[in-house]
């Protein structure tokens, strides 16, 4: 579940939505002032800033909001370094939170990372404890 609520924006006044349309006929790159320091934005962010812009230049309303990361189970068990297969049966055992979008399976990233980083405490866990002695033959 996405962490904050959507924000809608009322879309701009004409003049406004003009002025807008002009700047963005140029140059497709976008840089943000954070504490009056430039920063060009990775063409990724780039993309959805310029659409966001694009669409208040049209005279549109616009919303904005959080979504996660959802994997397929051959990425989540890539990430994981396990077999789809195995995952497939971690998910079925409940271990690892699994969401269906029809019959396929989908996995949040924060769930598979999780899931790893507990693997990776447990096996450091089971490395560090003393072992007990053998008894004698």
């Amino acid at each position: 579940m996405p962490s904050r609520r959507p924000h809608t924006t009322a879309a701009l006044t004409s003049p406004d939505a003009a002025l807008l349309r002009r700047a963005l006929d140029g140059d497709r790159s976008v840089s943000v002032f954070v504490d009056g320091t430039a920063f060009r934005l990775p063409d990724t962010a780039r993309d959805a800033v310029a659409d966001l812009l694009e669409r208040l230049a049209s005279g549109e309303a616009v919303q904005c909001s959080s979504v996660e990361e959802l994997l397929t189970t051959s990425q989540a068990a890539d990430f994981a370094g396990i077999s789809p297969t195995y995952l497939r049966n971690l998910t079925d055992a409940g271990a690892i939170p699994v969401e269906y979008r029809g019959s396929h399976r989908r996995i949040r990233r924060t769930d598979i990372e999780q899931w790893v980083a507990r693997q990776r405490r447990e096996h450091t866990q089971e490395t560090s404890q003393p072992r007990s002695p053998s008894p004698p033959p």
